[in-house]
């Protein structure tokens, strides 16, 4: 039994394009849909209620598509609005990339003491701090809000010595703290991966949520023997659903896929 229907993934912006990356590293064959609201990009610096319409009207775009899979590949609408998202589309599993991450870290921490940066509404929103201390009573979660991270990686800035200093800025609290695994909580941030390694040392573990989301897409779709069939290059039959498109676009995207597109759709959401 199979599924060759796509995956449905969306995201504010196209930092969801490195869950698309790990799915695809996992599951070549995989079709994938992306939407990407790089036209209202970024949602984690505006307020709650903006942050589930907005969530909500991406997911209802995916009402038109037949989709086996739909991944909330945001971590501010997975942190604010998932249970809105999960009422809305009930036929096919939803998730999002907190849970995930949660588990990954729990697991890996000796210390007891987990860190989690991300835009101020994903860290304001406590999403992580309750799936951890659900998942372990007795770990200590302490949370940074790092909003300049974002606009830093968008302005291709992730190695150079404003994203060191910014990372010395956010993390210095988080080193005392001694915590031992710090969770990435936005799709922008493993970009910043080295520096922010460089800048916490390599006694503390980071966690890169868009990894451990795909291996639990794969996990999902595993027991519901949905694996597609095809043979085909997954890549090569996705498609990219943006609402705005501009002359930078294609540069950024390859940033976060490794790859380049070919092409990108331009949409309108309905509101």
């Amino acid at each position: 039994m199979s599924d060759c229907r796509p995956i449905g993934i969306f995201d504010s912006g196209l930092g969801g394009l490195t869950v698309v990356r790990e799915i695809l590293r996992l599951m070549p064959h995989e079709r994938i849909i992306y939407l990407g609201d790089t036209a209202r990009s970024p949602y984690g610096v505006r307020s709650e209620e903006t942050i589930k319409s907005f969530g909500l009207q991406c997911a209802n775009h995916f009402l038109k598509h037949d989709i086996k899979m739909l991944v909330v590949a945001c971590n501010t609408v997975s942190s604010v609005a998932l249970e809105l998202i999960e009422k809305k589309i009930k036929d096919i599993p939803v998730i999002g990339v907190v849970l995930p991450g949660a588990r990954a870290a729990v697991l890996r921490t000796a210390e007891y003491k987990i860190g989690v940066i991300g835009t101020p509404a994903t860290v304001n929103a406590q999403a992580y701090f309750r799936a951890i201390n659900n998942l372990d009573p007795n770990i200590r979660v302490y949370g940074r809000a790092c909003p300049l991270f974002v606009p830093i990686v968008e302005a291709g800035l992730y190695d150079h010595d404003i994203s060191r200093l910014t990372a010395q800025h956010y993390l210095y609290e988080m080193i005392d703290l001694g915590v031992d695994c710090i969770i990435l909580g936005c799709t922008h941030y493993p970009l910043l991966l080295e520096v922010i390694q460089g800048t916490v040392g390599t006694r503390i573990q980071l966690l890169d949520s868009a990894l451990w989301t795909a291996k639990e897409v794969q996990d999902i779709l595993t027991a519901l023997n949905c694996i597609t069939s095809l043979k085909d290059d997954g890549f090569e039959k996705s498609s990219f659903l943006l609402t705005d498109i501009t002359e930078d676009t294609g540069i950024q995207a390859e940033l976060f896929l490794g790859r380049k597109l070919k092409s990108f759709q331009r949409v309108t959401l309905d509101i």
